[in-house]
C-alpha cells in the first residue's frame, strides 16, 4: 500500500468503533427507524428502540426483528425494542426521533414530562407539523426548551439499503457544535458517511419538499410521459426547494448537496420512495385511497402536499409543482389536466423567482 494512504476500515474495526459511545434511545420503530437501530447495533451500540404499539413491540421481543416495517433483517443482542417511554430514555443522553411526522408532536408531549436535562434531540423524521405547519425543528422548541441540543438527521438513504449494510451518505445539522461533532462520531463509518452541516432549516425543507416532487415525478411515469419529462420535474422541484428553503433562512449550497438535490434525486427515480409509488400508481389510473393502500405504510408526501403549499403561501413563494401535486391528491384536478396546467403557464425565465 501507497505511503500516505490510509487502509480501508473494515468490517470489524465499523463494529468495534460503535463501543466508546453510550446506549442511544431511537422512537419510532417504522423501517427508518429500525434500520438506524440496526446500524447504530452493528457499530457495537446499545440501542433501545420504542414503539407506542404494544403488540408490534411483543413481536419485535419474540422474533428479534421487525417483520412488519423491515423484515429480513435479525435484530442484534444490542437492540432492545421497549413500549415503555421512562425505561427507554432512563439513563439516555441521545434521542432519535424517527415516527412520522404525523406522530411528531405527540411523541415530544409524552416525553416531555419524562426528560432529563441532559437529554439531546435528533430528528431523523421528514415532514411538517399536521396541526401547524411548522418544521419540526419549530415544534421541538415549542414544546421543549428552546436551548436543549438539537439535530437533524436527512439525505438519500433508504432504509432497506442501510439495514442491507449497503454504502450511503447522508448530513447531520446542528447548531450545537458539541451535538454535532458527537453525532458525526457516533454514525460516521466507511459505509455511512456524514457530512456535517449548521443549516438545520435547509436540511428540514429539503427533506421535506422532495416528497412532494417526488410524487409528481412518480405521476409521470406512471403516464408514461418518459425521462424528458422527469428529468424537467426533478430540476424544477428542486427550483421549488430552493425557493421556499431559502425563504425559511436555509443555505444556497445546502440545496444542491445530499439533503436537497441528492434526496431529490434518489426520492424521484427508485421505486423504494413510497412518494414515487403513489405517483406511479396515480400516474396509471388509481385513485389516491387505493393506491395509498396498495403502498400499506405512510405516504409523507400526501401528509404534507397541502402544508408545504400552504407555507409557500404564507412566505410567497410560487411552488407550482407542489400545488399541482395538492390538487391531484384532493382530486380536484385529474393527473392528465395537471400536466395541461403545468405545460401552458406563462413563458418566464428559468431563473426567476
Amino acid at each position: 500500500m501507497a505511503a500516505g494512504r490510509k487502509k480501508p476500515t473494515s468490517k470489524k474495526e465499523i463494529h468495534m468503533e460503535g463501543q466508546q459511545f453510550k446506549p442511544v434511545t431511537i422512537l419510532g420503530a417504522g423501517s427508518w427507524g429500525t434500520a438506524l437501530a440496526l446500524y447504530l447495533a452493528r457499530r457495537g451500540q446499545t440501542v433501545r428502540l420504542w414503539s407506542v404499539e404494544i403488540p408490534e413491540v411483543a413481536a419485535m421481543l419474540a422474533e428479534r426483528a421487525n417483520s412488519r416495517y423491515l423484515p429480513g433483517f435479525q435484530f442484534p443482542d444490542t437492540i432492545q425494542p421497549t413500549a415503555n417511554l421512562a425505561d427507554a430514555i432512563k439513563d439516555i443522553d441521545d434521542v432519535i426521533i424517527a415516527v412520522p411526522s404525523v406522530g411528531f408532536r405527540e411523541t415530544l408531549i409524552m416525553l416531555k414530562p419524562l426528560i432529563h436535562d441532559r437529554i439531546r434531540i435528533t430528528c431523523a423524521s421528514k415532514g411538517l407539523d399536521e396541526d401547524t405547519g411548522q418544521l419540526l425543528s419549530e415544534v421541538t422548541e415549542e414544546i421543549l426548551e428552546k436551548d436543549r441540543p438539537f439535530a437533524v438527521l436527512s439525505g438519500p438513504s433508504f432504509a432497506r439499503e442501510v439495514a442491507a449494510g449497503l454504502p450511503a451518505a447522508v448530513v447531520i445539522a446542528s447548531r450545537n457544535k458539541i451535538l454535532l461533532s458527537d453525532l458525526t462520531q457516533r454514525f460516521n463509518s466507511s459505509i455511512f458517511r456524514i457530512y456535517p452541516s449548521d443549516d438545520v432549516v435547509g436540511v428540514e425543507v429539503g427533506g421535506v419538499v422532495k416528497n412532494v416532487i417526488a410524487i409528481a415525478t412518480g405521476i409521470s411515469d406512471g403516464m408514461e410521459l418518459g425521462a424528458n419529462a422527469r428529468s424537467a420535474l426533478i430540476t424544477r422541484g428542486l427550483a421549488e426547494i430552493m425557493r421556499l428553503g431559502i425563504a425559511l433562512g436555509g443555505k444556497l449550497e445546502t440545496f444542491i448537496g445530499l439533503s436537497g438535490m441528492g434526496d431529490l434525486i434518489l426520492t424521484c427515480t427508485d421505486n423504494l420512495s413510497r412518494n414515487r409509488r403513489l405517483g406511479l400508481a396515480i400516474g396509471k389510473g388509481r385513485n389516491v385511497q387505493e393506491a395509498e393502500h396498495e403502498i400499506g405504510q405512510v405516504v409523507e408526501g400526501k401528509r404534507n402536499a397541502e402544508l408545504v403549499v400552504l407555507l409557500a403561501e404564507r412566505h410567497n413563494v410560487d411552488m407550482p409543482i407542489c400545488e399541482t401535486v395538492w390538487q391531484i391528491l384532493q382530486e380536484k384536478i385529474s393527473a392528465k389536466d395537471a400536466v395541461d396546467q403545468l405545460l401552458s403557464r406563462a413563458e418566464k425565465s428559468e431563473l426567476s423567482a
